[in-house]
């Protein structure tokens, strides 16, 4: 790889994400759920930033910009709806290109968690950066967006390569495991899940992924699968709201 991915928890159930070009030695960090945190990683490293990617406006994604480009003198790249919430020295868009160092980003269009959430792609080095568009096992709640704005979304993600990793913002895949159990019985998904309950209990981290995971085992990206058993026989889109409905309802 032509990259480092240093990733760490912060807040409740975040990550926090640094990425180092190695030809350049130029950093980036995706989103900025927590200032401090993210500052002292970069202190740990030693890691000079050049970048913030943020991926939408919430403040756990966004509002730690202002603190860190005061101390260390980065860029903020990121979609037009996070200038909501802190100023964006770049506004980017789908299929933009955000270069850092010699690695070269291209922006995807993943609306639907909020209007304008993107996602950052490294097609050298097949990792993706994804927000709160994709979990291990889950996709975000349609805060802003509609269904079909969501699956037209996830169907990007979907289409990169397989063997693209893929790191998601939180650690809510336990959570999604259960629910996944609850309408998805394909064997894959019970090895998984297993795997994933016994990771937990180990307190070791989920993400990164795979997009050819998820295609296997994640149910909202199985969703047109699972129709007729959730009584769906509508566009793809109808079976994905239904296991989106279900998830928002889900106690276990």
């Amino acid at each position: 790889m032509a990259i480092d991915v240093h990733q760490f928890p912060c807040l409740s159930d975040n990550y926090g994400f640094l990425v180092r070009d190695r030809e350049s030695g130029l950093a980036a960090c995706v989103d900025t759920p927590d200032a401090k945190a993210i500052l002292a990683e970069l202190e740990k490293t030693g890691w000079k930033l050049a970048l913030i990617l943020n991926t939408h406006w919430h403040p756990d994604h966004a509002g730690g910009n202002a603190e860190i480009q005061a101390a260390t003198g980065c860029q903020i790249v990121g979609p037009k709806e996070v200038t909501r919430i802190a100023p964006l020295d770049r506004e980017v868009n789908d299929g933009d290109v955000v270069e850092l160092g010699a690695t070269r980003f291209r922006v995807i269009d993943s609306g639907g968690h909020t209007l304008g959430h993107i996602a950052y792609f490294d097609e050298a080095d097949k990792v993706a950066f994804v927000g709160d568009t994709l979990f291990a096992l889950g996709c975000g709640r349609l805060f802003e967006g509609t269904a079909e704005q969501m699956w037209t979304s996830l169907q990007r993600l979907a289409a990169l390569p397989d063997e693209t990793v893929v790191y998601c913002a939180h650690e809510y895949t336990a959570s999604n495991a259960r629910f996944a159990l609850s309408v998805d019985q394909a064997p894959a998904l019970k090895a998984r899940a297993d795997e994933i309950f016994a990771a937990r209990e180990r307190g070791e981290p989920t993400v990164p992924t795979t997009i050819g995971l998820e295609k296997a085992t994640n149910p909202f990206l199985r969703a047109p699968l699972l129709a007729p058993a959730l009584g769906v026989q509508g566009p793809d889109h109808e079976a994905f709201a239904a296991v989106r409905a279900a998830k928002d309802g889900f106690k276990g």
